[in-house]
């Protein structure tokens, strides 16, 4: 697969493999940063694309946004080693703590947990949505040297309705993926 582009997204209710056009790959991560990171970190070694995107769905923050939205930065939301280091920053860590696609967009924020409750720091940070996987995926991605960019379909207010919600929605942002980025090429 040499020189192909990579999608990455977590379940296969996201995203059919079926659907991909010529140059493009889709595997499966699995859900959260873990698996995310295990699944980037062998695709990247065994298939070496020239390109990886994420794609996946994602709670808001930002009232104002809607439908498929590309990301600019993405934060870890769930990294509290306080008092060794402030939220959202590893501890002893010289990784940078804002991974930037180099592409206009949002913030998203990264965690191992389902956000159903209003989140003060997320606000505080600029968090526009949030998700399970990119920041693991755009770690392994920085660390290897290889471009990423970033797709998010949002199925939900992540608020108390948030699993409901993106239950009824999970599937719904393929087309609009799909037709995103038929023209790029690897």
């Amino acid at each position: 697969m040499t020189g192909k582009i990579l999608v990455l997204t977590a379940i296969d209710d996201e995203l059919s493999k079926a659907r991909a056009p010529d140059g493009f790959e889709v595997i499966y991560t699995g859900v959260g940063k873990v698996n995310a990171a295990s699944a980037a970190t062998l695709a990247l070694l065994v298939l070496r694309p020239s390109l990886v995107i994420n794609y996946g769905t994602a709670g808001k923050i930002n009232e104002k946004l809607r439908g498929l939205v590309e990301v600019a930065d993405v934060i870890q939301r769930d990294m509290i080693a306080e008092p060794l280091a402030p939220r959202g920053r590893t501890p002893f860590s010289p990784d940078l703590d804002r991974l930037s696609s180099n592409r206009d967009g949002v913030i998203c924020g990264t965690g191992d947990s389902f956000v159903t409750t209003t989140d003060p720091w997320l606000v505080e940070n600029k968090v526009d949505i949030v998700d399970m996987e990119l920041f693991a995926i755009a770690h392994v991605c920085q660390r290897h040297s290889i471009p990423w960019r970033a797709f998010k379909f949002i199925t939900d207010d992540a608020n108390d309705f948030a699993a409901e919600h993106w239950t009824a929605n999970v599937a719904d942002g393929q087309d609009l993926f799909w037709d995103a980025v038929k023209g790029l090429n690897a």
